[in-house]
């Protein structure tokens, strides 16, 4: 039996991997047709990066991929998915990939008023707040998981069968999703009101208001917590205070002004919130490693580089 289910399995893999390799000819993201479903190819192993893993679904097709957040590594390939429900501050690269055998994956946005609608229609009993808090967890990734993100994807060759079939298939995808050993943490989002839909909250708070000062004392109040609690269930969940969270925001966008070249460094530290640029400055370097003017040339000379 398991000798079937192996073979059921590297079936399914090979026509991802092929349909995939049809709509990714270039390294990098692609967006589709299908708003939820983005696909991702490199053809080579990338050096660490700190960046913002946003909310959603990860599954890899073909190569192998390592996340840290925090203390902790996560390495993820074809037999597990990784699962997100809040963006987290991570330092991310791909460690298995070539020209030959380029690193496939696509990840899936989850609605969670369409979670909440599941949970309801199932009758699926209220979350648990029982869990280590952590809004970054790892699956198997089995079969029948497998079996409709393919057929998802085959969706993309058939334009006029999607406009029918995409809100199906997405349903049962939530629905299988919610099988999983980890459907408690999924379902807290939706619906719960334990600390991880709290601290989802407060992130969603800091990602809109991130060039404000923050005031825990305020923040905390906003999502009915205690400034200790929110503190500490913030860390368990995103492995940062909600202050390194929110400057860890003003960085990555400082980054993205800064490779548009629409402003000074000067500029730009001002515009995501700094008081000092010379506090910018030492904090960019801290994260990314050079001066901002610098990392963004180099990072547009990169760009220009690629096929």
């Amino acid at each position: 039996m398991r000798e079937v289910e192996a073979r059921h399995l590297d079936a399914l893999r090979a026509e991802l991997v092929e349909l995939l390799e049809r709509y990714t000819r270039s390294d990098g993201k692609h967006a589709t047709s299908i708003p939820e479903l983005r696909l991702y190819r490199f053809s080579q192993p990338t050096q660490p990066a700190p960046g913002v893993q946003e909310p959603a679904v990860y599954v890899v097709i073909q190569g192998r991929k390592k996340v840290k957040v925090g203390d902790t590594t996560y390495a993820y390939d074809a037999s597990r998915y990784l699962a997100v429900s809040v963006d987290l501050p991570v330092v991310a690269h791909i460690v298995e990939a070539s020209p030959e055998k380029p690193y496939l994956c696509l990840t899936l946005a989850v609605d969670p008023r369409e979670l909440a609608t599941l949970i309801v229609e199932t009758g699926r009993p209220a979350p648990r707040d029982d869990h280590d808090g952590r809004a970054l967890y790892l699956s198997p990734l089995g079969a029948t998981l497998l079996e409709t993100i393919l057929r998802l994807v085959r969706l993309l060759d058939a334009p006029q069968d999607a406009l029918v079939l995409r809100p199906l298939v997405l349903r049962e995808l939530y629905y299988r999703l919610l099988q999983s050993e980890q459907s408690g943490r999924l379902a807290q989002i939706a619906i719960g009101e334990g600390r991880l839909r709290r601290v989802s909250g407060a992130i969603a708070w800091i990602k809109e208001h991130f060039a404000e000062p923050l005031q825990i004392e305020a923040l905390a109040k906003r999502v009915n917590m205690s400034p200790s609690a929110l503190h500490t269930h913030f860390k368990a969940v995103a492995a940062v205070s909600p202050i390194q969270y929110q400057k860890r925001l003003r960085l990555e966008e400082a980054r993205r002004l800064l490779l548009s070249g629409a402003a000074s460094a000067e500029a730009v530290a001002y515009q995501v919130g700094y008081a000092s640029p010379s506090q910018f400055s030492r904090e960019y370097v801290r994260l990314f490693g050079q001066p901002p003017r610098r990392d963004a040339e180099r990072l547009r000379v990169a760009v220009s580089a690629t096929p």
